[in-house]
């Protein structure tokens, strides 16, 4: 079934509901960030949006923001034909963290994107390919079945298409892989032509370095890139300032604090 768009559904909303298809939690904050207000107005037009069941809200832990997700409702307005998308605690931070990296790229802190896709998005459409007999046109092949006998891909947290004309994944690394998990991921980077830069968030040294060393094992040190989160990381709502681990390349140089 093909989803129609609700005509009733003002831009206002559209504003609003159009972000939060492309991510599993917003939270207020990140919101207001978005809409450039402060977030009381933020939470007032999330409420409203709630009453017309568009939106869920979620309190996730004591003392920290609120985290929204669009329901499956808003989805049907906005005509999406994604899912709505299932709350896992286990990845909160991380959810949040891509939240507050989203927001950053979209300002142009890692180079002029013409377009920005979530993993999300990504997922959705190479499931709907492979549905309908095609190729999966995102992420990178890990060189595994899955249980179903398709061929793994692994999918980086956003994909910029930069107006440099390179493309640049970009991973936020909260927790450190496996060696064998990590040399997998970085070899389908080596031998996958639809990505020229990797950008790596890491939250700390000994991940930073265990990414650096992987992608020089794989032969590509000079196409991935390695920044750190401050020491305060991901304080519930935002995201620390990154700081540069080595050389960063032009096309994914981020401004001091832009992440904030």
């Amino acid at each position: 079934m093909t989803p129609t768009h609700d005509d009733s559904l003002t831009e206002r909303d559209a504003s609003v509901l159009g972000p939060l298809a492309e991510h599993r939690i917003l939270i207020v904050p990140q919101v207001a960030a978005l809409l450039g207000v402060g977030e009381r107005a933020a939470l007032a037009r999330l409420k409203a949006l709630e009453q017309a069941r568009l939106t869920r809200f979620h309190t996730i832990f004591r003392g920290l923001p609120w985290a929204v997700s669009i329901t499956s409702p808003g989805l049907r307005a906005l005509g999406s034909p994604l899912q709505a998308p299932r709350l896992n605690l286990n990845e909160y931070r991380h959810d949040v963290g891509v939240g507050w990296l989203w927001l950053a790229a979209r300002a142009g802190s890692f180079g002029e994107a013409g377009s920005i896709t979530t993993d999300r998005r990504m997922q959705a459409e190479d499931l709907t390919a492979r549905a309908a007999g095609r190729l999966p046109r995102w992420g990178v092949g890990v060189g595994l079945l899955g249980g179903h006998g398709q061929p793994q891909r692994h999918y980086p947290d956003l994909m910029l298409d930069l107006a440099s004309g390179h493309p640049l994944a970009v991973e936020l690394e909260l927790t450190a892989k496996s060696s064998g998990r990590m040399t997998r991921i970085m070899r389908a980077y080596a031998s996958d032509s639809g990505v020229d830069h990797v950008l790596y968030v890491a939250a700390n040294r000994s991940i930073a370095t265990r990414v650096r060393e992987s992608a020089r094992r794989a032969g590509i040190p000079e196409r991935v890139h390695v920044q750190l989160l401050a020491p305060d990381g991901i304080v519930g709502a935002q995201i620390g300032r990154l700081r540069s681990v080595g050389r960063a390349p032009a096309t994914a140089r981020s401004r001091e604090g832009a992440a904030r």
